[in-house]
């Protein structure tokens, strides 16, 4: 599958909607001929168009193709809605490997995860699912209520794009009221870094899952994260505490690679115990391979 917008692209386009219709329409007509079944984000199947069917159901882009009348049948257990929920804390303004170190214009996850996020709610929007937006930080809470339509999708658009970082992950007390929302019959997107300082966003992950929601956790990392390529010395900063600390990249490397690994296995083991879906979103990494790779693990998983 060839990659649509790299971050690089993606980094020099300020127009939201255009992205997310483009990686999204993109990978839909990838994956027309897919037969996929079930609730949110499922591709349904097709059948061949018959007389009193509504010509609003006809898939217009695959009659260009195959120049034959199909319908998209949607086969839904249940209606359902989509929760976003976006990690607007400081350290989601990592960014990702910059070739140009002098223009430091390199896309970081914060932006990256508003993009994806635009991309699945376009995606939602398209098979008629209710979508709602969650963005949190210490310092505001964006809510907008699961609703559909066209014009819903643009609102969520706004407040995405409007949206910024605050300085830390909220506990979870003060979500209570908007919780209580998604813990119905919903498949929720918890998009984050996950750094946390104590067990905030684990305790934010625990307290949406039940019976009747789905959790998926859409990690986000960089290749400078994984590979720590720093060389000399470098002074690193905390994003969130502003601490700072001067180190040898060559004394320490071996270190913070043997801690990210065991800090990794930690938090696959939290969200098994969770019976969490976990994918990672590698922002160095085209947008649309990491929503290839979700949607294909699960249909497999179904």
């Amino acid at each position: 599958m060839q990659p649509l917008i790299d971050p690089l692209v993606l980094a020099s386009i300020k127009d939201m909607p255009l992205v997310a219709k483009t990686v999204a329409e993109g990978l839909l007509h990838g994956l027309h001929d897919s037969v996929q079944r079930g609730t949110g984000l499922e591709f349904s199947q097709y059948r061949a168009y018959e007389p009193g069917d509504a010509l609003g159901n006809i898939d217009w882009k695959l009659f260009a193709r195959s120049d034959r009348y199909f319908v998209r049948e949607a086969e839904r257990e249940s209606n359902i809605n989509i929760w976003l929920v976006l990690d607007a804390s400081a350290s989601m303004l990592q960014r990702s490997s910059d070739t140009d170190s002098k223009s430091n214009k390199g896309w970081h996850k914060f932006d990256y995860a508003k993009h994806l996020l635009a991309t699945i709610a376009y995606i939602a929007h398209k098979q008629s699912d209710a979508v709602g937006l969650l963005g949190l930080s210490s310092e505001s809470l964006h809510f907008l209520p699961a609703l559909t339509g066209k014009q819903h999708w643009q609102k969520l658009l706004l407040q995405l794009s409007q949206m910024s970082t605050g300085s830390v992950f909220p506990s979870p007390q003060i979500l209570q009221r908007h919780l209580s929302r998604m813990q119905s019959n919903s498949l929720i997107f918890v998009l984050s870094d996950f750094y946390q300082k104590g067990h905030e966003i684990s305790d934010f992950m625990q307290s949406v899952v039940s019976k009747r929601t789905e959790v998926i956790a859409v990690q986000l990392e960089s290749d400078d994260e994984l590979n720590f390529p720093y060389k000399g010395q470098i002074r690193f900063e905390d994003r969130e505490s502003k601490q700072q600390i001067l180190v040898s990249a060559d004394d320490v490397k071996a270190d913070y690679l043997l801690a990210r690994q065991t800090w990794q296995k930690a938090l696959i083991k939290t969200f098994n115990q969770l019976n969490v879906q976990h994918c990672i979103a590698n922002i160095d990494q085209p947008l649309d391979s990491t929503l290839h790779r979700f949607l294909a693990a699960r249909q497999k998983l179904r």
